[in-house]
């Protein structure tokens, strides 16, 4: 017996050693597909249950089973399940009381990242009332756009942001609007104050007869896409696509042990949704940031002992950037859950910062196919696995940046991306993963449904998104639709001229888009950038940089130097004003550049050059 004992053990390790030969990601892939199967199930199981249990019934069970554990560490204080869930009691029988709520109505949050925010809307929960998450850096026309798009009658705005709310009050007031303040008083007539009244409301819980109605395909939430190419659009969540994000930091290994970072805004999916959402889920401690600090990151992390942090953007170019110091690996961040990281920035920290597990996701708010690379595959968005093809199906099609629409053949239908091909990511809208659109704006909403893709009458969700498969199935961004431009008829990723331009010593950031030139088809390419502090513009260098590892159509001609650059707040870069500026000198006062080739270097730009490129005296 033992002799076969031991021959089976040398077979299984063995075939275990084989596995792991012909597929590297063999138990990775194993690990991370069970996971997603048990998360399935529960979902599953969510949806039968009657009555729904809802995000909301997890955070009570939460509160139930453990009333004094930390839920939210902020600025210094603490905040237990227990008191989290007596404070949103009070919120919840003063708005009762104050605006008259029942369920169906949406309310507007237009507030700060601070733990009013999250009580705030577990009181709306407790109501049954969907919250509309308004980006707290909108004014003015975007925020009355943001407002009306979702129907909310109620409007609750923490104090820093009364002067917002006063500009656009004598309109709110025609169309009828409550506005409430987080405030004890407010003297401005048509703002109530608030927190006086939550004060003196009852802790006591709510009936769940108040969201006797609400289920798994009612709408939690409306949250706003950036809109770096117009207003804002209202994401429609719903109850199921809130569960689903929370199940993110399942799906990358985090417990209820683990301590997550949260420093993104909560108006935003990736704080909200896979950070809060993600934490309630899990039954664990939060640390919760105002706003992201480079500089306060890691000593808040060992402050607090935080185990899992969060990324967006440029948020871990950010952290690379600060002084080198000697405790630098010294913390317990074993985790980062993300998107939106180059590969050069993630090696850097990596390098940096000690061996955390980078868990670089795709995915959209009001999408329907998302993507999690659960290995250490530096670069990669996602990994593609046969179990997540079939639940979710989804597939590249080829596109042109051009016409900016999907190839098709003779049949009408789309074309399918080889491996290794960049092409548009299309995700079937089934009941498994719809596609639910976004508020008031059936427009927009019809625009990201491609039909006809693979077989006439099928319908797919439209992500924007250029997408490149490779042959071990890992799956890399490429860039956005419109963030492509088509040069001397060859087709220029605005990202990958960004990563060159920000190799050359005096350049920090770089924002890259094509631009129209008169008498000539497509967009030459052009870049805004900020400078280092201390440093000048460096124009030999930058020319060596970008002609050593670009081709001449991707090379850009035109450098405009910015004190800043515009970001969204989720830190992505808008183009839309840049691109109608152009490169005349007449329209633009910041300091402008010109690739001069015969000089082999860039040269101020001026009128007479751009007369001479207009007038096609300078060949391009």
């Amino acid at each position: 017996m033992y002799v076969w004992f031991t021959v089976l053990a040398g077979l299984a390790v063995l075939c275990l050693s084989f596995l792991r030969t012909l597929s590297p990601y063999f138990v990775q892939d194993c690990v991370y597909m069970l996971r997603s199967l048990k998360l399935g199930l529960r979902l599953l199981k969510y949806k039968k249950l009657k009555p729904f249990y809802s995000l909301l019934d997890c955070f009570l069970d939460a509160v139930k089973t453990h009333p004094r554990k930390v839920f939210i560490h902020f600025e210094g204080r603490a905040y237990s399940y227990g008191e989290v869930d007596k404070q949103s009691n009070k919120v919840a029988r003063a708005l009762q009381a104050e605006a008259r709520l029942k369920e169906g109505d949406t309310v507007a949050l237009f507030l700060a990242n601070e733990p009013s925010y999250i009580w705030t809307w577990l009181a709306l929960a407790k109501l049954g009332c969907p919250a509309a998450l308004l980006n707290f850096n909108i004014r003015s026309k975007s925020l009355l756009h943001c407002f009306s798009c979702c129907g909310a009658k109620v409007i609750i705005a923490c104090p820093e942001l009364q002067e917002a709310v006063e500009e656009v009050l004598p309109t709110l007031r025609e169309q009828g609007i409550s506005v409430y303040l987080l405030s004890e008083s407010c003297s401005v007539q048509g703002i109530d104050a608030l927190s006086d009244k939550i004060a003196e409301a009852s802790d006591e819980p709510l009936s769940r007869d108040l969201r006797a109605n609400v289920n798994i395909r009612s709408t939690a939430l409306y949250i706003y896409t950036s809109g770096t190419t117009g207003l804002p659009k209202a994401a429609i969540v719903t109850h199921e696509r809130v569960w689903a994000a929370s199940f993110v930091q399942a799906a990358c290994g985090v417990t209820a042990k683990d301590i997550f970072y949260i420093n993104l805004p909560l108006y935003h999916s990736a704080g909200f949704l896979i950070g809060m959402a993600g934490a309630i889920e899990r039954g664990m401690t939060t640390v919760l940031k105002r706003k992201f600090s480079a500089s306060q990151f890691w000593d808040d992390c060992r402050k607090y002992d935080v185990t899992v942090m969060q990324y967006i953007g440029e948020t871990l170019r950010y952290l690379c950037n600060t002084p080198k110091k000697d405790n630098e690996k010294n913390h317990k961040v074993r985790i980062a859950i993300g998107n939106g990281v180059r590969t050069d920035i993630w090696s850097e920290f990596l390098n940096r910062f000690g061996d955390i597990k980078v868990r670089e996701l795709y995915a959209a708010t009001e999408g329907n196919i998302g993507f999690i690379n659960y290995t250490s595959k530096i670069g990669a968005v996602g990994r593609s696995n046969f179990l997540h093809s079939f639940f979710f199906p989804y597939t590249l099609i080829k596109f042109d940046t051009e016409k900016e629409e999907p190839v098709r053949n003779s049949e009408g239908l789309c074309i399918k991306a080889e491996i290794g091909e960049t092409g548009l990511l299309v995700g079937k809208i089934t009941k498994r993963s719809p596609f639910v659109g976004y508020a008031g704006n059936k427009q927009q909403t019809d625009r990201k449904r491609l039909c006809d893709v693979l077989k006439k009458g099928d319908l797919y969700f439209n992500t924007g998104d250029l997408l490149r498969f490779d042959h071990e199935k890992f799956v890399y961004f490429q860039d956005r639709v419109g963030d492509t431009f088509r040069w001397k008829g060859e087709n220029v990723a605005t990202s990958e001229v960004a990563d060159i331009l920000t190799m050359a010593h005096c350049v920090l950031e770089a924002n890259v888009y094509g631009v129209k030139v008169e008498g000539h088809e497509g967009r030459i390419g052009m870049a805004a950038v900020t400078l280092k502090e201390g440093e000048d513009f460096d124009c030999l260098d930058t020319y060596k940089q970008v002609v050593n590892y670009l081709p001449a159509y991707a090379r850009p001609r035109f450098i405009r130097i910015q004190p800043v650059l515009e970001m969204t707040g989720t830190f992505k870069m808008k183009k839309v004003k840049l691109v109608e500026e152009g490169f005349h000198p007449s329209n633009i006062s910041d300091p402008l550049y010109y690739l001069d080739t015969e000089k082999k270097t860039y040269v101020p730009m001026t009128e007479d050059i751009c007369r001479a490129i207009v007038s096609r005296e300078i060949k391009l």
